[in-house]
Order: C-alpha cells, then sequence, then structure tokens
C-alpha cells in the first residue's frame, strides 16, 4: 500500500501571523548579513575600475576610494 501525499490547499493551511522570536531574529540577521556582503562586493568592484570607467558612470578617482575604503556596515 502506497501512500502518496496530496498537497493541502493554502487555504486550508493554518494563517499564522508572526514568526517565533528566534527565527525573526535569525531572518533579519541574514537580510544584514546579505547586504552588508553586497556592500563590500560593490565596493571592492568599484575599487577595481578604472579611470574610463569611472568617467562613463560620473564618478572621479577620489569619490571612488573614499567610497571604497568606507567599512561594509555604513550606508
Amino acid at each position: 500500500m502506497t501512500h502518496s501525499a496530496t498537497p493541502i490547499p493554502a487555504h486550508m493551511l493554518p494563517q499564522t501571523k508572526r514568526l517565533p522570536v528566534v527565527a525573526a531574529l535569525a531572518i533579519s540577521f541574514a537580510r544584514l548579513v546579505v547586504i552588508w556582503d553586497a556592500r563590500r562586493r560593490t565596493r571592492q568592484h568599484l575599487s577595481r575600475l578604472d579611470d574610463r570607467m569611472l568617467n562613463d558612470i560620473g564618478v572621479s578617482r577620489a569619490e571612488a576610494r573614499t567610497e571604497a575604503e568606507r567599512p561594509f556596515w555604513m550606508t
């Protein structure tokens, strides 16, 4: 005898209003890490652009250097 899993329609699932506190904190922290990593990578790439590319995006070498030197947690 085989049992096949029948999907439950979404309207029959219990409606959870909030995540447990630990789960909400973990998700918030994960989002923050993703943002920080994106900033770090973007600033790292900015520091590698040549003058022609910087000119194309309207950023001076000094502006690029200043931005690239900022810590990842700063906006």
